[in-house]
């Protein structure tokens, strides 16, 4: 939206012009600002969402990857006295995690380790994974909407009791709806990258896991 000006020239209000807000409104990720939320990946939750194992793997991909690229993560689980711990095969062990009742990760906990001072080191973009996708991952997709965070769903590390829900809604509203690979490989930029040999393995290759993310976006 523009104005002219005395002059007759075309004066942008309200219009960014921010290099780092423009890459952050077209979805651009890097290691420096994001954060990597892991939500509710438990125990008692592996006999009843569809395709646990291969989402959990996934997940635990992502969570390699970042950690090679420096990127912080941040682990929830719901009400865990009664739906059990983390799965240990996540290898979130040391994570920041945060016990929850709200289907919302955004607790004032895991808010504050979103914050400059804490575990998210003032992130602006938040690569979201985990369970189940029409209650908490929903729920935390719009808070940190809200907020005026950037949010990246990732597909196939996202599931519910069905497949049959689709995120097309979230995608609506703003978020933007990737896979690990995609990701990672965003992440990095370039094969010369110094660490990309790193992460390379962390990519996944599973038709299964792609067929997973095309039933979520379609």
């Amino acid at each position: 939206m523009g104005s002219v000006d005395e002059a007759g020239k075309l004066v942008f209000i309200g219009c960014c012009t921010d290099s780092l807000s423009v890459s952050m409104s077209r979805g651009r990720l890097s290691p420096q600002g994001t954060i990597l939320l892991l939500c509710d990946l438990q125990e008692k939750f592996r006999p009843h969402i569809v395709h646990f194992g291969d989402i959990v793997s996934n997940a635990a991909r992502l969570l390699q990857a970042s950690r090679i690229l420096g990127v912080p993560a941040i682990v929830s689980e719901q009400y865990p006295r009664g739906l059990g711990p983390t799965v240990p095969e996540l290898g979130a062990q040391g994570v920041p995690t945060f016990s929850k009742t709200s289907f919302s990760m955004l607790t004032p906990e895991i808010e504050a380790a979103l914050g400059g001072g804490g575990a998210g080191g003032g992130a602006r973009s938040v690569l979201l994974c985990g369970i189940e996708a029409q209650a908490c991952i929903t729920c935390t997709a719009l808070d940190l909407l809200d907020r005026g965070l950037e949010v990246h769903l990732i597909a196939d590390a996202v599931s519910s009791r069905s497949l049959s829900l689709g995120l097309n809604s979230l995608r609506q509203s703003g978020v933007f709806l990737n896979t690990v690979e995609g990701v990672i490989l965003q992440l990095v930029q370039d094969a010369a990258h110094p660490k990309f040999k790193q992460v390379q393995p962390c990519t996944p290759n599973s038709l299964s896991l792609v067929q997973i993310a095309a039933n979520y976006l379609t």
